[in-house]
């Protein structure tokens, strides 16, 4: 958009203009984005007048733009972009947009959604608010559990919550208020009853096993795939913010750590990170179907996590758009819990167990083995690039946090030396803008080195010679087919990281040194160690 195309644009719920020149209240701002973010997006415009015939003022406000961006990110919990312009007599002029809510959740900051009321901001009606959460399809924690009181709910969880929610908010009034009044503004309960997300997090024992007996968490921690008994295993029968910590903390009973090289010293990265465990547990409670059979199952092994939740994936979700599309199965649950800030930009929360797994240079997740009754995710955990992981050390903390999930699996492809010749050289625009990389019309390498690989139309010469690691992919590919017989590209790829076009070229070198069998036509080949007692 451009500036005149600002100074036409239609009024309405999809902008706001401050003339702002010398200052603004970012918390006003957040307000309107909120406001705006659920109408379905807009923009937030500083330095124009609002009444027309609009004129441009100049803004002098919000100094660091990126700042200011990243404050109304970790309020609202949503994707929002700034313009700067510069009128033909050198007036400032910045615009802040949000992009619309996602499905099934309104957009928050400190815990009201807002609405434009004509010129004013009021909070969401609360029809609006159920209509929102109804969106995504039916929302079993939304409905009112019959029979259930306050009296079944445990206290204990609930003032779990309560902290939870007034750390995160910074908001004193939180604690003052009576058990009652907390849950009915996180909209647990209401006027015809008590939610099943009420039930779900808060409930106690015996309530959850006679209303809702499906909802039970197990946790099973085993040294090896071999089928029987759990090395050790824990039923949770009880309100959610009961167990989460607890699990958590069973998981980093054994959490060993694994070590990386960093020039002359040697450095410690835990097996199980802390964060990807939590987001992926809250996934699994907050897109579980309860009205289906089964228990969530946490499985831990020596270097693997698996969730195991029950209900397919939701319409329209596959495992190529699921970082993209971000609707909540229980929008209710979802709404509570990005009110104590547990849940991550909108339910973006599998967007992060991604970009860890880049950070700590660990194959991507996946999800083998679902099918449309569960969702089975798997995070592999074994470091399998340390040389990568030494350089994503090196990058600043900063530029790791602007990042896109997008820019993240890109620069892991690139660490990995993965074939960039197909890629839009547009991708790499924001990665050399914070100086990660730096490309040109031939070649994209890190700026902290490692790795040269062509891009565009240029030979495979460049890209052959290039990349690092080649023989660890090519253990870490037999270290997986002497646990697993028959895997195919695509299981390969997954737990790699890499594409089935790079996988498929290794598992030729290993077809050519003799080490690999290739079962099968091409379309649906197979691979085979050869013969495991040479290994």
């Amino acid at each position: 958009m451009t500036l005149n195309e600002l100074l036409n644009a239609p009024e309405g719920h999809h902008f706001e203009f401050k003339k702002a020149e010398n200052r603004y209240d970012i918390d006003e701002g957040a307000k309107y984005l909120s406001a705006m973010s659920n109408r379905g997006g807009g923009r937030l415009v500083l330095g124009i007048t609002d009444k027309r015939p609009r004129k441009v003022m100049g803004s002098k406000a919000c100094p660091q733009p990126e700042s200011t961006v990243r404050y109304f990110m970790d309020k609202l919990r949503v994707q929002v972009d700034f313009q700067l312009f510069q009128s033909d007599s050198g007036e400032r002029v910045l615009v802040f947009e949000v992009v619309g809510r996602p499905v099934g959740l309104p957009v928050q900051f400190e815990g009201i959604a807002w609405w434009r009321d004509g010129e004013s901001l009021v909070p969401m009606p609360e029809n609006i608010r159920r209509a929102i959460y109804a969106e995504g399809g039916y929302d079993f924690s939304g409905d009112i559990c019959k029979g259930l009181t306050i009296d079944d709910l445990d206290l204990t969880a609930i003032e779990k919550f309560r902290d939870r929610w007034q750390k995160y908010r910074d908001n004193k009034r939180v604690a003052t208020l009576s058990v009652e009044q907390l849950l009915r503004d996180a909209d647990a309960i209401t006027d015809d009853g008590v939610t099943n997300a009420a039930l779900i997090l808060f409930g106690k024992r015996t309530p959850l096993l006679k209303y809702l007996p499906t909802a039970e968490v197990v946790f099973e921690y085993r040294s090896s795939e071999a089928s029987g008994p759990a090395g050790q295993r824990v039923d949770y029968r009880e309100g959610f913010f009961n167990y989460y910590d607890p699990i958590w903390e069973l998981v980093n009973n054994r959490n060993e750590d694994q070590h990386y090289q960093d020039r002359f010293a040697v450095l410690p990265v835990p097996t199980f990170n802390e964060r990807s465990v939590r987001e992926a547990l809250l996934n699994a409670v907050c897109h579980r179907n309860y009205q289906q059979h089964g228990s969530i199952f946490v499985r831990q092994y020596n270097k693997k996590l698996i969730i195991e939740s029950p209900g397919g994936f939701l319409p329209g979700v596959t495992t190529e758009n699921i970082l993209d599309i971000h609707e909540a199965r229980n929008g209710r649950i979802a709404a509570i819990f990005q009110l104590c800030g547990l849940v991550e930009r909108s339910g973006q929360g599998m967007n992060l167990i991604y970009e860890q797994a880049v950070r700590e240079a660990k194959p991507l997740p996946h999800f083998i083995g679902s099918d449309d009754y569960r969702v089975k995710l798997t995070l592999e955990c074994k470091i399998i690039h340390p040389k990568m992981l030494a350089l994503m050390k090196q990058i600043d903390e900063k530029k790791l946090d602007v990042m896109s999930t997008d820019d993240y699996l890109l620069l892991g492809a690139i660490y990995r030396g993965e074939d960039m010749r197909e890629i839009d050289p547009a991708r790499f625009k924001h990665l050399a803008e914070l100086e990660i990389i730096k490309f040109s019309e031939h070649s994209v390498e890190p700026a902290n080195g490692g790795v040269i690989l062509a891009i565009g139309n240029q030979s495979a010469t460049l890209a052959d010679k290039m990349p690092i690691e080649n023989a660890d992919r090519k253990q870490h590919i037999v270290d997986y087919m002497t646990n697993h017989e028959n895997v195919t590209t695509n299981q390969l790829a997954d737990y790699l990281g890499l594409s089935q076009r790079t996988i498929r070229n290794v598992l030729k070198e290993l077809v050519d040194d003799g080490l690999v069998d290739r079962l099968d036509s091409y379309r649906h080949a197979k691979y085979a160690l050869k013969n495991k007692t040479n290994l």
